[in-house]
């Protein structure tokens, strides 16, 4: 028996105990004729205690950091105990000690806080899944899986496990493709979700589904972005959008209050795409803090009364003018406000200037406008603005998709400066009503915004007759946002196979490609498929939430860097010409 408890579970209550333990030096201390060692493994850390006779044994084989060692001997009570530690009342008396294993001089200080930076850490992943935070990370993980798990179980749901080598079939990103040996010159790709899978589970009957399943998509890689990801894919028959909302907000609810203690009685919050993108610029909005968006002038059309008759260039000739209130911020200093003009300067904002105008304690407005607008056209955008004495109002001009989306940047940034985008505050809500289409303008046609799978709305499928009339479609589909971070998104599907031949249509596929790419799933529409609808949430993103970070990486035990290389593997890496050969890629 290499140990009969691990390095996390020794107290008080075990002392003149004999124990064996085994596990990594953490440190090693001499001071004199005895020795400290902290002794580490996944559950914890104990301090060992080398007496002067057993210094002797330590001369002989000498120990260093991350040596596994097994040692034996006496639960002993702490002269200076460490309340930061669970074993921190107690150490070990050593009375044996074997070396199982020596270690090389790690890269990197395996501590809590290390010096090691992401490109070495990641190339000796298996030192940096030693540091508690990432342990820490995957525990989180695991709990998480686990209370998903558990609720779907209860409410029915089978975990039904579908392929990984699918063919390729469009829906948004590259795929991923794998060569196929048997059939020459033909290739698999790997799944961006199961999508048409899960579809047809339902036509089988299987009307509760879930998997926490692996998907691939060939795309840039980001913070919140892997080549391979994990989501949880759900599908149900015989449902409306109030069914799927229902119930994986209880889903939601019993996660939080399982792994992170929060419970959240409240209803969550919905709001449709156009509010959003209304009140804060995009489609996932951070609700934590208000802040939203004022529209004081948008496509050509005056709002706030004060913008009429100013000769100002600079607000005249833009497309739209948004502006936010910043609650409490008129102190902002010259040099604070300089910052924020650089800020929104930088190319990935891609502004030229932001206008300020300060309601002060006094009730006065001072701004970097005054030489066009009197204090009473300021008075005027402030009571537009809601602005109360004491607050910053800011206002970008420009064109109107930049400017809404430079908008929406600098509220989250007024945000993370203010404090109140706090990881420890969780503001779930629903977003509904997207748009069906969206224009793709690069290439002039229509494309579908979730994917060619999402139904309309019913009241709106008689629109799809009319080209002139698809940017009103609205999809019957959804998105749960967390903390301004998109968590999932789904649909009610189209089940029926004139329907789904009319949104190929709409999308620029012809007949005989339809039938190409997807008459496998059409021909099963023909068979008895009934009305289904469903949703699938970013795992890793979930789990990078709850843990209050915005990286995924971290939750991941074996991550892709931002070039999608496993720098430990050096993968991917090339293949030798007899595999090239037989793969028909010579």
């Amino acid at each position: 028996m290499y140990r009969t408890h691990n390095c996390g579970e020794l107290r008080s209550a075990y002392i003149n105990s004999e124990v064996t333990l085994a596990g990594w030096v953490q440190t090693v201390r001499k001071f004199g004729s005895i020795t400290f060692t902290d002794l580490r493994d996944r559950y914890g850390i104990t301090q060992l205690y080398f007496s002067e006779n057993m210094n002797g044994i330590l001369a002989e084989k000498p120990i260093g950091r991350e040596f596994v060692i097994q040692v034996k001997g006496r639960v002993v009570e702490r002269t200076n105990k460490n309340p930061k530690l669970p074993t921190g009342d107690i150490e070990i008396e050593v009375t044996e000690m074997t070396i199982l294993n020596g270690a090389a001089t790690p890269p990197f200080t395996i501590e809590e806080e290390t010096d090691g930076g992401d490109e070495l850490r990641m190339k000796y992943r298996y030192l940096d899944l030693r540091r508690p935070p990432l342990k820490k990370n995957l525990e989180l993980r695991y709990k998480v899986n686990r209370s998903v798990r558990n609720y779907l179980d209860t409410q029915g749901f089978w975990d039904i496990e579908t392929p990984f080598l699918i063919r390729s079939t469009p829906e948004g990103a590259r795929d991923f493709v794998v060569p196929s040996r048997m059939n020459e010159g033909q290739f698999y790709a790997l799944p961006q979700s199961p999508q048409t899978f899960k579809q047809l589970l339902m036509v089988s009957g299987y009307d509760k589904y879930y998997q926490i399943v692996k998907c691939f998509r060939d795309e840039d890689l980001r913070a919140d972005r892997q080549p391979e990801f994990t989501q949880v894919d759900c599908e149900m028959s015989f449902v409306e959008q109030e069914d799927i909302l229902n119930m994986f907000e209880g889903l939601f609810k019993h996660v939080f209050k399982d792994v992170k203690g929060v419970e959240i009685t409240e209803a969550f919050p919905r709001m449709t795409f156009d509010d959003a993108m209304w009140h804060y610029g995009n489609d996932k909005p951070d609700i934590r803090f208000e802040m939203k968006i004022q529209n004081l002038k948008a496509v050509n059309k005056v709002y706030c009364n004060a913008l009429n008759s100013v000769d100002f260039k600079v607000f005249n000739e833009a497309e739209t003018l948004l502006a936010i209130c910043v609650s409490g911020s008129s102190e902002y200093t010259r040099k604070q406000l300089d910052e924020l003009t650089e800020w929104v300067k930088r190319p990935q904002i891609g502004m030229s200037g932001v206008v300020n105008i300060k309601h002060n304690a006094d009730g006065s407005f001072k701004s970097s406008v005054d030489k066009f607008f009197n204090a009473e056209k300021l008075q005027e955008i402030g009571d537009f603005c809601g602005s109360v004495k004491g607050d910053l109002i800011l206002i970008l001009a420009g064109a109107e998709t930049r400017t809404r989306k430079a908008m929406s940047e600098l509220r989250l940034e007024m945000g993370n400066r203010l404090g109140l985008r706090d990881h420890a505050v969780y503001k779930p809500l629903w977003v509904i009503d997207f748009p069906l289409f969206e224009l793709d303008e690069e290439n002039n046609r229509w494309v579908a915004r979730h994917h060619p799978f999402t139904a309309p709305k019913p009241e709106h499928i008689g629109l799809m007759d009319d080209l002139s009339r698809y940017a009103d479609i609205k999809a019957n589909a959804y998105d749960i946002v967390l903390n301004g971070t998109e968590i999932g998104g789904g649909s009610i599907r189209i089940f029926q196979r004139g329907l789904q031949e009319k949104m190929f249509a709409a999308l620029g596929m012809s007949k005989e490609e339809a039938q190409d790419k997807f008459g496998f799933l059409m021909g099963a529409f023909e068979y008895g498929a009934p009305p289904h609808g469903g949703i699938a949430f970013g795992f890793d993103r979930l789990c990078a939430l709850l843990g209050g970070q915005e990286s995924i990486r971290d939750f991941i035990a074996f991550p892709k860097n931002n070039s999608g290389r496993d720098v430990m593997l050096d993968a991917p890496g090339n293949i030798d010409d007899s595999q090239k050969k037989e793969l028909g890629l010579a």
